[in-house]
């Protein structure tokens, strides 16, 4: 990876979508750090200390920013649902799922769409965010009516902003601009995650003795190691299901016969499903906390009560969790990859699974593996997720970079190296035929 960058600070082209890149995850960060008028942010830190498993999460993917209520506070989340719902859309309404075959016009057509539809839920958020802490004390004594439409104002246009920020890095930058913005903000946190981690297991264990300091620093570092290893693996595993292809004359030619396979990733559905998971369980809890209700009910469904050795009967809503994520795993796997779309484009084009005959047999063979695939990765998600949160109700170790973030981040730079990758391979092909 270190060598791919190297080379690619080589070339003037691919040098400065780079800089370009880092001048616009510059500014998201300038923008991140500037407060809404008339807001006190500590009210926002209060909250965030006792429902810390409600907000902390989208906190992280924020960069912070949510917790500081800046113009950035709600950043890039908008645009990650509206894109969810527009995807989801697009599988269940016909009309949606022909203009998304049209091409490049119907694919402009759905991106407007999602533009707007972001704009819409970024208001829709904003105003509840500013009404639900404007209760509980954000506006001091200026709680009225211009400074909620002030801090709606500037929630909404800030959400708007990072999102044309993010297709600026795609057209002019490096990677998907969506999800470099999601990783920088991430990322972000990290520093103040090591720093606190540092300050309470190692620095802090120094009086027992310097035998408690390094025993702290090399199980913080052999988690994260293991951590960040397993989702390695976990994004790059798959099953290759050979597929191969029956010669056929054209002319006088003979065409065909070559095989090739099926690559079906065990991590089908991403990071995905952990969302679904998270914000399906903690939507009650959040709507509850902003109407300033603390009821016991809500303690089964946030993260940071589960695996307390105090109070063990909370960790009956990570059953729930753990089925959850199950569930949205063959759910969004099923409406994202179609078995039997699979199959009869193989049929078409002459192709066949060796053993298996072509159709019906086909579509059930695939459904069987996919089944299979998706459950290990079920599996392993589940295991990524709950390492941060057994860790943070065993312990008190409260990190924003958990389990799900590690897989954004890994996913995001591999997509990036990749790209990179890709414009090297582009251009010494363009020098090529220039010679």
């Amino acid at each position: 990876m270190i060598k791919t960058l190297v080379n690619a600070f080589k070339i003037k082209e691919i040098r400065g979508k780079l800089f370009f890149t880092f001048l616009m995850l510059l500014v998201l960060r300038i923008g991140a750090q500037l407060p809404i008028p008339g807001t006190d942010s500590s009210v926002i830190s209060s909250v965030l200390s006792q429902y810390s498993g409600s907000f902390g999460f989208f906190d992280a993917m924020t960069g912070g920013s949510f917790s500081d209520y800046s113009v950035f506070a709600l950043s890039i989340t908008p645009y990650i649902t509206s894109s969810i719902i527009i995807q989801l859309l697009t599988i269940a309404i016909p009309k949606l799922e022909e203009m998304q075959r049209e091409g490049e016009e119907g694919r402009k057509k759905l991106a407007a769409g999602t533009r707007y539809l972001t704009v819409a839920l970024a208001l829709i958020e904003s105003i509840a965010m500013a009404i639900g802490f404007g209760n509980l004390g954000l506006f001091g004594d200026e709680y009225t009516f211009w400074n909620v439409l002030m801090s709606v104002f500037s929630m909404t246009a800030g959400s708007a902003a990072v999102m044309w920020i993010g297709e600026q890095i795609t057209e002019f930058g490096v990677g998907n601009g969506i999800s470099m913005v999601l990783l920088f903000n991430i990322v972000s946190r990290i520093p103040e995650d090591i720093a606190s981690l540092f300050t309470k297991y190692v620095s802090g264990q120094y009086e027992k003795g310097i035998g408690y300091s390094i025993l702290g620093a090399v199980v913080i570092i052999a988690i994260i190691v293991f951590v960040v290893a397993f989702v390695v693996v976990l994004n790059a595993g798959e099953r290759r299901i050979p597929v191969q292809y029956s010669q056929k004359v054209v002319g006088r030619r003979m065409i065909g016969g070559n095989s090739s396979y099926i690559p079906l990733k065990v991590n089908t559905s991403s990071v995905i499903p952990v969302i679904f998971a998270s914000s399906l369980m903690q939507f009650p809890v959040i709507i509850a906390n902003l109407f300033g209700s603390s009821a016991t009910w809500t303690h089964y469904l946030t993260t940071s009560y589960w695996f307390n050795l105090d109070n063990m009967q909370y960790t009956i809503g990570f059953i729930v969790y753990v089925l959850l994520i199950v569930f949205f795993s063959y759910f969004y796997t099923s409406i994202t990859f179609n078995p039997m779309e699979v199959s009869n484009n193989m049929k078409k084009q002459g192709g066949f699974i060796p053993g298996i005959r072509p159709g019906a047999p086909t579509t059930d063979y695939l459904n069987k593996i996919l089944g299979y695939v998706v459950f290990i990765g079920a599996v392993g998600l589940i295991i990524v997720a709950t390492v941060p949160i057994f860790f943070s109700g065993v312990f008190g170790a409260d990190i924003s970079f958990g389990g799900t973030s590690l897989i954004i981040i890994v996913g995001v730079v591999l997509e990036t190296m990749k790209a990179i990758e890709s414009m090297m391979v582009v251009r010494n092909y363009r020098g090529f035929l220039a010679e």
